[in-house]
């Protein structure tokens, strides 16, 4: 049963609804170097149930815990268990309430990760990088040949 409704953009969310927050690791390349960061960001129903098959993935752990322990309005708030050094993902509230949304429906979902615990058996894996900040530039020679051929009646 939902206590509060503080979410303006989510009138049907309370601060007691249930959600996943994990700990990633992430890259942010600069000048062309690549820095680690963790990055603290909402999971998804569909995201955990693949996680806990055993994909790999960059989540180190993960936090079964409710809308009002995270976010205060629109802004992110830090339970102690993060560590220092974390940082929220960008548009942390916009997608922790889209994540709230996706256990409201598939409430199934929470027997991953009980309220108020803590997981971290994942298949935790940095073969493929998540960076945070890449372009995609397409270039002219990206652009695949086709026969002559092809968009021609024979």
């Amino acid at each position: 049963m939902t206590t509060a409704t503080v979410y303006p953009n989510a009138p049907e969310l309370g601060t007691d609804d249930y959600i996943v927050v994990g700990l990633a690791t992430c890259f942010i390349k600069e000048e062309g170097e690549v820095h680690q960061v963790k990055v603290i960001e909402p999971i998804p129903s569909a995201a955990l149930q693949a996680i806990v098959k055993g994909i790999p993935t960059s989540y180190e752990m993960a936090w079964g815990t409710t809308l009002g322990s995270i976010l205060d309005g629109e802004s992110p708030q830090r339970l102690p268990e993060f560590p220092a050094e974390a940082q929220f993902s960008e548009e942390f509230g916009f997608r922790a309430i889209a994540a709230a949304r996706t256990y409201k429906i598939r409430p199934e979902a929470q027997v991953h990760i009980p309220l108020g615990t803590v997981r971290n058996d994942f298949t935790y894996s940095l073969e493929r990088k998540r960076v945070l900040n890449t372009e995609r530039v397409i270039r002219t020679e990206d652009n695949v040949k086709q026969h002559e051929h092809t968009h021609k009646v024979l």
